[in-house]
């Protein structure tokens, strides 16, 4: 294993008050997302919205890392450079997605597939620049979800996976996300949260994963979206850090929170509020790894348009500006109305 490799990346990706750009939707959902905006979901539209997102003039002052689909990893910027060399001459690590989406289980219940040949696939997407991977197991909370089939296999291949990338000198993120979808309480979804990730790290140290060089991407401990009435952000901020001390060592570096379908304010609010509770008692860093409460603003501004490409650019800026905010728990909802920073650094 190349622990000094895996040592350094890992380094890079935990710096503070920085955070992990999730720009690695598969080809399915970003065509629901292009499709919402009339946009046509091809090969060039996909590579200039990236493309849009990683060249935001400034933004690796917020942003380490970003997580690559497999297509976007071989994809070049519009003067000739690869998309993981240009990121990594702006100071953020590139990373790739490895997983290859979710078969059934059981009749109501999913399992993630990719482990066939990611040794070998690896070995390409690490030629191509990537330092970190990215593995997301799903699963659905209801009075009687997770079953203990679903979080058994998902938790063996989150390890195994993991396993994989250390002995191939890449950093894994381990990602299980407890769905947002349902009417389930709080309480339910932090037994739940508490069931799988004591499962994930009995299986990580089964496959003697160094915890170390690893990130948790994990779901926040959130009410069901049908849920009523919702709980305040407080409410889940305490209830996510309890389970997290329940059940995370603090040999773990870093826990990258998924938006998990939040409202970009409501997943930097959350963020925020569990960096300003006792931050000294937190043995592992805080931060962000979001997709769409990242992008969403610039998306709906780009529009697939060259003219909007600045104006999103800027509502980008702002989102990562102040999820790093939020990283150091100095976050304020005032802020969502201050533009005057990000239009300065992006004359």
């Amino acid at each position: 294993m190349a622990t000094h490799e895996l040592e350094g990346t890992i380094q890079r990706l935990t710096v503070p008050g920085k955070g992990i750009l999730a720009a690695d939707e598969s080809q399915t959902t970003i065509a629901k997302r292009f499709a919402a905006l009339h946009l046509e979901s091809t090969v060039e539209n996909r590579r200039n919205y990236r493309e849009l997102l990683f060249t935001t003039p400034g933004i690796e002052a917020f942003i380490n890392g970003v997580i690559l689909h497999e297509e976007t990893l071989a994809q070049k910027t519009k003067d000739g450079l690869l998309f993981p060399d240009y990121l990594d001459n702006e100071g953020i690590v590139p990373g790739i997605k490895v997983d290859k989406g979710l078969i059934p289980l059981n009749t109501e219940e999913k399992m993630t597939q990719g482990l066939d040949g990611l040794a070998e696939r690896l070995l390409t997407y690490k030629n191509l620049g990537a330092c970190f991977a990215k593995w997301r197991a799903v699963f659905s909370i209801t009075d009687v979800l997770p079953s203990s089939l679903a979080i058994a296999a998902n938790s063996q291949a989150l390890a195994r996976y993991a396993s994989i990338c250390q002995n191939n000198g890449i950093v894994p993120i381990v990602e299980p996300e407890l769905l947002i979808d349902g009417s389930h309480s709080l309480f339910r979804s932090a037994e739940a949260t508490e069931a799988v990730l004591y499962t994930v790290f009995e299986e990580l140290h089964k496959h003697h994963v160094l915890l170390e060089c690893m990130l948790l991407k994990p779901s926040m401990v959130i009410a069901g979206n049908q849920y009523i009435p919702q709980p305040s952000i407080a409410e889940v901020a305490a209830a996510t850090l309890k389970i997290l001390r329940q059940t995370v060592p603090a040999a773990v570096p870093s826990i990258n929170f998924l938006s998990g379908g939040q409202t970009p304010e409501t997943a930097t609010a959350h963020l925020n509020t569990m960096n300003k509770l006792q931050p000294s008692r937190h043995p592992w860093r805080l931060s962000f790894s979001y997709g769409r409460a990242l992008q969403e603003p610039a998306l709906k501004t780009w529009n697939g348009k060259a003219h909007n490409v600045k104006a999103a650019q800027r509502a980008f800026y702002k989102r990562a500006r102040l999820n790093a905010a939020a990283c150091k728990g100095q976050y304020q909802s005032s802020m969502e109305t201050e533009e005057k920073e990000a239009e300065t650094n992006l004359v």
